[in-house]
């Protein structure tokens, strides 16, 4: 393999990489070497190479950079290998183990939730809730988990008006300020929680899974039996602190930052 000097170069390329990824358009080499604190030298050359290898598109008229074609295949590739669910299949099985509960691996998709794995205890009960399932993600613990940890402008846009607050059991947010309360006590909290808004006799608790950005890329749930008459305020801290363990060694997992309460 090439000399242990290459590994400084390495990882500042993927510094740019990353930085790139993390930007809302095209961003020009000053500003590369200013968020990255390097040398103009340095980050003209590290683009130069970054281009000539596909993964970064000069775009000469604006003087600015951009991802390239290379990093679209690579994400393709990373899509195609399902890894996420890989990552969290062991991840949700430690989890049941420790709970004895039913175990979800969801994603956020416009502003639904995506559930993309489940994992139950033996002799589990039947759960609505399975893989492939969408649901409005203001709803379930899973889709707020996510939505607690975007942008506000970003939650304005997936909920622009009632009509976008769909009622399943008529518990729940119904409009974008309530919502935006619900989430701020969940973010400040570390976790989410659902009783009976999917689903009557069910609840659920849930924690974010973030990357390397602390963008929340998916969410873990802990699914269980609960009813009462009306919503009772528990918050399952026990519960809830298993399911951010989870959700944290996911994180890692990935590349993340563990949110740790």
């Amino acid at each position: 393999m090439g000399a242990s000097s290459d590994v400084p170069a390495l990882r500042r390329g993927l510094a740019v990489l990353r930085l790139l990824a993390g930007k809302a358009g095209p961003v020009a080499a000053a500003t590369v070497a200013r968020d990255l604190g390097l040398p103009r030298s340095t980050t003209y050359h590290l683009l130069s190479e970054l281009v000539d290898a596909g993964f970064v598109t000069h775009l000469p008229e604006e003087r600015r950079y951009a991802l390239g074609l290379g990093a679209f295949e690579l994400g393709s590739a990373y899509l195609r290998h399902d890894p996420l669910e890989r990552l969290a299949r062991p991840v949700l099985a430690r989890l049941i183990a420790r709970t004895g509960h039913t175990a979800h691996l969801g994603v956020l998709h416009g502003r639904e939730a995506l559930y993309l794995l489940r994992e139950q205890p033996p002799h589990a009960g039947t759960v609505v809730t399975d893989v492939g399932v969408r649901l409005p993600a203001h709803l379930p613990a899973s889709g707020r988990a996510i939505l607690a940890r975007l942008p506000v402008p970003q939650v304005r846009a997936l909920f622009p008006n009632r009509a976008a607050f769909v009622d399943r059991t008529g518990r729940g947010p119904r409009h974008l300020p309530a919502l935006r309360t619900l989430l701020a006590e969940e973010r400040r909290r570390g976790w989410a929680v659902e009783d009976g808004f999917v689903t009557p006799g069910f609840a659920s608790v849930a924690a974010p899974v973030l990357d390397h950005a602390d963008h929340p890329i998916a969410a873990i749930s802990t699914t269980f039996r609960h009813e009462c008459a009306e919503q009772c305020g528990e918050l399952w801290p026990e519960l809830a602190a298993e399911t951010i363990r989870a959700a944290a060694e996911l994180s890692g997992r990935v590349g993340g930052r563990p949110l740790i309460k």
